[in-house]
Parts: C-alpha cells; sequence; structure tokens
C-alpha cells in the first residue's frame, strides 16, 4: 500500500472534506442529526466565513455546484453578484484608473454568497435557518482559535487598519492589538447580524417563508442598508495608494438574486465532468481535457516530466482562450460550442510540442478574431506577476500571508446528494469592514477590464469572469466525485492534476490529493495588476528523479516550491454500490475530511 499523509476516509453514512476542520466537524454535526448534504454544506460555509476571515466572508462571492441524489446531472448555483449600475468604465476612467485596483471600494460588486446559500438551503435542504447558522453564531459570539495566516494578515494590515481603515481596526485588532495566533478570536459584531437575521425570519411561520424572509433583510433591509449607508459616505484608501469612493448602493443589492443554470458538461476517457459556465474558469479545464485527449498523457506516469509537461502545455493553450473568450454568457455571445469541440481541440492540440511555450496562443474563432488580438496585445503590456496592495489570490507564492485567497467544501450523505462550494471574497484585507456588520465587502471587480467590447468589459449588471470554479464528476462506472480547491487561476490547475491521476492512474482520493502538484506563472493572473511569467513553472518536491531537470530542458524556468505549499484540494465520491470516500490535503495543515 502506498503511502498517504493521512487515511481516505470510507463509510456509508456521509463524508464532509472542507478547508478547515471546525466547519468539516459542523458540516458532519448536521448530518448526524438528520440533515442531508446541502444542509450539512450551508452550515459548514457560514463557519468558514468566521474561521477564516482573510479567506472569505459573508459580503463575497460563492458558486456551487449541487447534485440531488435522483438527478442525471449537476446544477450550478450562481452566488457570483453582478457589476453596479454605476460601475461604467467611464466613471472607473474618470477616477484615473487604467485597472480595477484589487482592494477597496470600487473592486466591489453585489455581495452574492449569502443569497446562494439560501437559495440551496431552500430548494435542497431539509432543516431551519436556526439549525444552520446556530455554529457560526457561536463561533463568532464565543471565539475560535484564530489561525496563525488569519493573524499573520492582519499584524501585516494594522498599520493600514490603523491609518486609514478604522472600522477594520475596530474588528481586527481587539484592544488594539493584532490577535495571537491559536488564542480564541472574537467577531461579535458578525454574530450580531446572522441573530438579528433569525430574529426577522422567525418572526413568520414556515420553514421556507424564513429563508425568504432572511433573504429580504439580506438584500432589501438592515444588512443593504448598512452597506448603503456606509458607501454613501465612505472614501478608503484602495489598493493603488489613493482614497476612492465606490459605487455600490443598496438598490443594487435590492435587485439581484442568485440564480440556478446547467453546469457545462465535458467528457474526457469515459468520465463525465461538470464546471461552471463560462463567466467562470471552469470550462478552461474541459478544454484542457478534451486538448490532452488528443495527446499520449495516460501513457505518461503521474510523477514523470512528460506528464507535467503535457499538462502544463495544454492549460496554456485553454487558458489564453479564457483570457480572450470568456465572460458573461448573459451580456455577450459566447463561442462556448466551439471552444468546447472536438476539432477545434485537434486543431490546437498541433501547438503542443516537446518545448515549453513562452507565448500567449489563443485560437482563432470565425468571426472573433479580435478578441484574440487584443489579448495579445494586453498581454505583451502586462508586468510581471505581483502582490497588488491587499489584492488577490495568489500565483506564484500559494502560500504568501499576504495575499487574499478562497475556501472550499465538498459533501456527500447517505442518499446521495452532493455539494461542491468554492466561496471566496470579503476578505479582511480586502476592503474596510462595514460598520455594524463586522466584515468588509468584496473585490471580485478587480477581473474586469476598462477596455470597451471585451466579453470582460466592465458594465452594470454583468459577472466578473470569476476564477472560483466547484467541480464534479462522474466515471464510467457510475462514481460520482465532487472536488475543488482555493488558488485563484491555480484552481483548475490543480483540480486537472487530481483528475488525471484518478482517470489515469486509479490513485484513490487521498493518494491523488497527497501527490505532488506544480503552478504555472504563464497564465495572466486574473488579479491586480493583471502579470504574468511566461514559461515560469513552480514545483513540488516529489517528482520523479530527474523529472525536474528534465522540464528545465524543455524550457521550463522551473523554480523549486518548497513541500507541501501548492494547492488544498478536497474531495469527496459515491460508489455505485453506495460506499462513499473522502480525503483532505495535508497542505497547510488546516483542511480536514470527517466521516462515517
Amino acid at each position: 500500500m502506498d503511502f498517504t499523509t493521512r487515511p481516505e476516509l470510507t463509510g456509508t453514512f456521509g463524508m464532509v472534506a472542507t478547508t478547515h476542520w471546525l466547519a468539516s466537524a459542523v458540516g458532519m454535526k448536521l448530518l448526524e442529526a438528520g440533515g442531508n448534504a446541502f444542509d450539512a454544506a450551508v452550515a459548514a460555509g457560514f463557519v468558514l466565513n468566521v474561521v477564516e476571515p482573510h479567506l472569505n466572508g459573508l459580503l463575497g462571492d460563492m458558486p456551487a455546484l449541487v447534485w440531488p441524489a435522483g438527478d442525471d446531472a449537476p446544477q450550478m448555483i450562481c452566488g457570483q453578484g453582478c457589476a453596479p449600475a454605476g460601475a461604467t468604465v467611464a466613471h472607473y476612467r474618470d477616477q484615473g484608473l487604467d485597472l480595477i485596483p484589487g482592494s477597496g471600494l470600487l473592486a466591489t460588486v453585489i455581495p452574492g454568497a449569502f443569497d446562494a446559500w439560501m437559495l440551496m438551503l431552500r430548494d435542497h435542504g431539509t432543516m431551519s435557518l436556526r439549525e444552520v447558522l446556530e455554529p457560526a453564531i457561536h463561533y463568532a459570539e464565543a471565539g475560535h482559535p484564530i489561525l496563525a495566516r488569519a493573524a499573520g494578515v492582519i499584524a501585516d494590515h494594522a498599520g493600514l487598519f490603523r491609518t486609514e481603515w478604522p472600522t477594520s481596526a475596530a474588528v481586527w485588532l481587539p484592544g488594539d492589538a493584532v490577535p495571537v495566533a491559536g488564542r480564541l478570536f472574537r467577531n461579535p459584531d458578525l454574530a450580531g447580524v446572522w441573530t438579528r437575521l433569525l430574529t426577522e425570519a422567525e418572526a413568520v411561520t414556515g420553514r421556507e417563508a424564513q429563508i425568504e424572509a432572511a433573504r429580504r433583510a439580506f438584500a432589501q433591509g438592515f444588512v443593504a442598508e448598512a452597506v448603503d449607508n456606509y458607501m454613501r459616505d465612505a472614501c478608503v484608501m484602495d489598493g493603488t495608494g489613493a482614497r476612492r469612493s465606490g459605487v455600490l448602493t443598496g438598490q443594487d443589492m435590492a435587485g439581484w438574486t442568485a440564480t440556478v443554470e446547467p453546469a457545462v458538461q465535458g467528457g474526457y476517457h469515459g468520465w463525465d465532468i461538470w464546471k461552471g459556465g463560462f463567466w467562470t474558469q471552469g470550462p478552461a479545464l474541459l478544454q484542457s481535457l478534451t486538448l490532452l485527449a488528443q495527446t499520449g498523457i495516460g501513457d505518461a506516469g503521474p510523477l514523470e516530466a512528460d506528464f507535467v509537461h503535457l499538462a502544463v502545455e495544454a492549460m496554456k493553450l485553454a487558458f489564453a482562450d479564457r483570457e480572450a473568450y470568456y465572460g458573461d454568457p448573459a451580456q455577450f455571445d459566447i463561442p462556448a460550442a466551439h471552444l468546447l469541440s472536438e476539432d477545434y481541440a485537434r486543431e490546437r492540440a498541433g501547438l503542443i510540442g516537446p518545448w515549453a511555450s513562452t507565448e500567449q496562443r489563443p485560437g482563432l474563432v470565425p468571426g472573433l478574431e479580435n478578441l484574440a488580438e487584443r489579448f495579445v496585445a494586453r498581454a505583451a503590456r502586462a508586468i510581471p506577476a505581483a502582490k497588488g496592495a491587499g489584492g488577490g489570490e495568489p500565483t506564484m507564492a500559494h502560500l504568501d500571508k499576504r495575499e487574499g485567497d478562497t475556501v472550499h467544501l465538498d459533501v456527500v450523505d447517505r442518499w446521495g446528494n452532493m455539494v461542491s462550494a468554492t466561496p471566496s471574497g470579503g476578505w479582511l484585507q480586502s476592503n474596510p469592514v462595514v460598520p455594524g456588520l463586522g466584515v468588509p465587502l468584496n473585490t471580485r471587480a478587480q477581473m474586469f477590464w476598462l477596455d470597451e467590447g471585451l466579453p470582460t468589459t466592465l458594465a452594470p449588471g454583468r459577472r466578473p469572469r470569476t476564477t472560483l470554479t466547484p467541480s464534479m464528476a462522474r466515471a464510467p462506472d457510475g462514481t460520482r466525485l465532487a472536488f475543488g480547491t482555493p488558488g485563484g487561476d491555480s484552481q483548475d490547475q490543480w483540480q486537472l492534476f487530481l483528475l488525471l491521476r484518478l482517470v489515469h492512474h486509479g490513485m484513490t482520493l487521498q493518494a491523488a490529493i497527497d501527490a505532488p502538484l506544480v503552478l504555472s506563472g504563464h497564465l495572466q493572473s486574473s488579479f491586480y495588476p493583471r502579470g504574468s511569467e511566461p514559461g515560469a513553472l513552480l514545483v513540488e518536491p516529489g517528482f520523479a528523479p530527474g523529472a525536474v531537470e528534465a522540464l528545465r530542458g524543455r524550457g521550463h524556468r522551473v523554480t523549486q516550491a518548497d513541500p507541501w505549499t501548492l494547492g488544498r484540494l478536497t474531495a469527496v465520491a459515491r460508489g455505485a454500490d453506495g460506499l462513499l470516500r473522502a480525503g483532505a490535503t495535508p497542505r497547510l495543515m488546516q483542511a480536514y475530511a470527517a466521516g462515517r
């Protein structure tokens, strides 16, 4: 038996895998209390708001794939809020901007995560609003042992909080002191928000009526009023070092709700794979797989240079198309069928050669060639990947404590219901705390461009093309999987490696998660300042002897990563026989799976 850092969990009752042990324990608690996977996911998601505040928040974003046991395919719940009505290119240009800052009020879109969780609970859950909220209220009110990295982020930003963002200082620097890692940290304002939501919801009778009342209180009631009141007068330091006001209003929040849409399906060696739509980066994983189907990657060992080279070169092509053609299909005619077609993949696969490409090479889609040309021109002007002030999810330094990131959770229950969700945004370092709410706004608008005529041009009511990208799959034997990871542009890189090792090498979930990962810096970052490092490749230790030198010999600009520093993958599965499995990464030493 191959060594793994942890056992792959097996059982028949339920499995929960998240990026924090407290969230996993809470999700399992709700399964034990008779709830289903959707109840458990909602409760775990709210706990992640509390215990990983540097990685996600109540006013952030959240796409989730949901797969009810009796359905043949999952659906996507879109908790990605749109750009506000006042978010026009002209207004942002008038502020002296060429790029949207990585932090600050102009980087904010409508908060979407809460409404998406409520939609999931209403349509698929069985438990009451109180049952799913009480664990998060407890940890916000009574305290949780704050993570070392969360305390580190606060320490790094303490000066900014004291001098520029005093509402953040009041929450994150209790007693004007940086929290001590491992000691109890409380956020009574956040606990108060959820408690008031419960109070207003429980003024009406009936489970669904209470959920709807909470949605109204959030989007049209006191939460939206707090945001609106703050945004009217706030003028704060953003990621460029200038003070600017935002454009989000309570009316923007009142006019938006989470939606449900079909997941986008792809296939690979008899497997079915589902991702979010082209408003996410998810289809880039499907494109990568369709490209790799034209290669001999299945003949390469999972730790060999050939395996890494082919996967990375396929991703470079797929992610170039992401930059040229992806965006909100509700506002732009995305050439989805063309990009996902086998004919297009066969044409593009010929570009994968024995040497590492250092070019950005989007395909030429008939009638939209100008989008490819404009991306290549943008990429030529891009500065090397670098951190913005409070900017966003990291690229070449995944675990740098100064950067915002994301969380993830996967759940499967005894009936076969499954969830894969990737909440993010609203990081404590992204924006000042909204007075009375205990949490800041998100910064997802930094994924828009301020150039007209693109699928990702900033426009009112348009969804940013997010990096958030949960996954689901079905194996030829009927096994269903839910998996994902935080990591910004890296998310589908690491999920691709996980899936290839499952498909071609029959690894267990835990073994595939434990296996070494790489991170390509070639892909243009979705985060301010939108840089890239052509040909750059960060490689964890553990690949086959000689693999790193072989990659260098093929032209990859390899940097050796520290051990256990790339990726935060989690996964759950349900076999056709009803056997459940789960795994979680040892990286960062906080993700855990729980189950029986």
